[in-house]
């Protein structure tokens, strides 16, 4: 899992990245399509209405999941992710007739949202991935505490 697991997240958050920015450029398809537009309306101070904030999103979200599958500019694709993650929590502060049903009871648009806290969390594990930091195993590491115990010029 330490080995394989943070290929497997870039590659499985880039699908889904591509895969919901893909249907935001077809009206009608993208259940997040309404309250994204509105959103994006609300937080340009309605200088972007909702059909055209539409694509600028489907782009964007494109954009992060090619980076995230090819492993380019990832530096760039995690904070253009981090920054649309922000976007997509902003309708629990501005809609919240639409996503929440009472006191920490979210509605179905409300927990789609929320899971999007699942989204940046990953991010966060890739980014700490960027500069060849490894997630090793604790058998790994503990063995690698070792040989720099034993050799200590030399290092790992």
């Amino acid at each position: 899992m330490a080995k394989n697991g943070p290929m497997l997240l870039r590659l499985s958050l880039g699908i889904v990245f591509f895969w919901f920015g893909f249907l935001k450029f077809f009206p009608g398809l993208s259940t997040a399509e309404e309250v994204a537009g509105k959103t994006i309306h609300v937080i340009s101070f309605g200088l972007i209405s909702p059909q055209p904030g539409m694509y600028i999103l489907a782009c964007w979200e494109c954009a992060i999941g090619l980076g995230l599958l090819t492993k380019k500019f990832m530096v760039v694709v995690l904070g253009l992710m981090w920054v649309q993650m922000l976007g997509t929590l902003m309708p629990l502060v501005f809609f919240p007739g639409a996503t929440w049903e009472g006191l920490l009871v979210p509605s179905l648009l409300g927990q789609y949202i929320i899971k999007n806290f699942v989204l940046i969390t990953s991010g966060i594990m890739l980014g700490g991935t960027i500069y060849g930091r490894i997630v090793t195993t604790r058998k790994e590491a503990m063995e690698a505490a070792r040989e720099l115990k034993e050799n200590p010029v030399t290092g790992i």
